[in-house]
């Protein structure tokens, strides 16, 4: 027999979740799961002999009150969703669905920055220092902080963005005197925590969504200050499964540029729509003779494949740089007519 809902660990609950909602919709949710998560729930879901039905009914209940909340964080934040809440189930219990919520996801700091325009928020921290900047940047939507470290002074682009790549965890108490800034024109109610944030992968993010001169002018800047952080954030900046941004002039001129076997081997482990563009872009001939060729090659190392991806985004990078082919980004001067 199943214990009391009130009992449960988190784990339990969502085992019994998962039972609750049935062996097709429990399929579709393992999708999203680590292999660890997989492992952990499908062992407790194993160990379940009989759930009561009251129990079960508290469980569903209780995720789809969490689920409500989190939508109406997405909409308004903390205390929009506590305002609802408190309307529609009462203020005790709706505190404990936004206690549990909170302690469970964690909702990141400036959160009110995220629904703030990003001109408005330029006016509030362009006169900020750069690691300031950098920790604000870091927590917004790529978008949103692609478009401010465009609109900052080149001089200090590529420093911030090098404080994105290299910024650790960050406590609660800077985190609370850096909202404060903000907090003096917007008010929001946050929920506070040591979180990571920063990185290579999220100045990539940022710079993603800049423009190209920006760009150019930060990765220039960061060759001659730290140049194997230049290089990382390159080799990030465009992976192989990016073709598919390309138009079908660009990717025929890669095509041409780049050697047969590097093509094939990437390709080989691609997904469907990568390969239905290379061969949409090649003679019929050539994509005959690829596949035959593809279907002959039995298993490939995953080390030989990413080396041929990254020649071949080599190849793509330097064709860029000359002018040969365009890679669209942010910032609406990649518009092609």
């Amino acid at each position: 027999m199943v214990k009391k809902d009130k009992d449960m660990s988190g784990k339990q609950k969502a085992a019994l979740l998962l039972i609750s909602l049935g062996p097709e919709v429990s399929a579709a949710i393992y999708k999203h799961l680590t292999e660890e998560e997989i492992e952990r729930l499908t062992l407790e879901i194993s160990g379940v002999r009989k759930v009561e039905s009251s129990v079960k009914e508290d469980i569903i209940e209780e995720f789809h009150n969490i689920a409500l909340a989190q939508d109406y964080i997405s909409q308004g934040g903390i205390g929009y969703a506590k305002t609802v809440l408190e309307k529609a189930l009462g203020k005790e219990h709706a505190q404990a669905v936004i206690n549990r919520l909170t302690s469970s996801l964690q909702v990141r700091p400036f959160d009110f920055a995220r629904r703030t325009e990003p001109s408005q928020i330029l006016n509030f921290i362009q006169n900020e220092h750069p690691q300031t900047i950098a920790l604000i940047l870091s927590y917004l939507e790529s978008e949103q902080a692609g478009m401010i470290l465009s609109s900052l002074p080149q001089e200090v682009q590529a420093d911030i963005a090098k404080r994105i790549a290299t910024m650790e965890s960050t406590s609660p108490e800077v985190i609370s005197e850096i909202e404060a800034v903000l907090e003096r024109k917007l008010s929001s109610t946050v929920t506070q925590d040591y979180s990571d944030t920063g990185g290579v992968d999220a100045v990539v993010e940022v710079l993603n969504g800049v423009d190209r001169a920006t760009e150019k002018t930060i990765l220039d800047a960061l060759e001659i200050q730290d140049p194997e952080l230049a290089e990382e954030i390159k080799k990030r900046m465009f992976v192989f499964e990016d073709i598919i941004t390309l138009d079908n002039r660009s990717i025929q001129r890669v095509i041409r540029d780049c050697e047969n076997e590097d093509l094939i081997l990437s390709m080989k482990v691609s997904s469907e729509e990568v390969k239905d563009i290379l061969f949409k872009n090649m003679s019929q001939r050539m994509a005959e003779s690829f596949k035959e060729e593809m279907d002959v090659m039995g298993p490939v190392r995953l080390r030989d494949v990413e080396e041929a991806q990254s020649r071949i985004v080599a190849t793509i990078r330097r064709l860029e740089d000359a002018g040969e082919i365009i890679i669209a980004r942010g910032g609406g001067d990649d518009v092609i007519v």
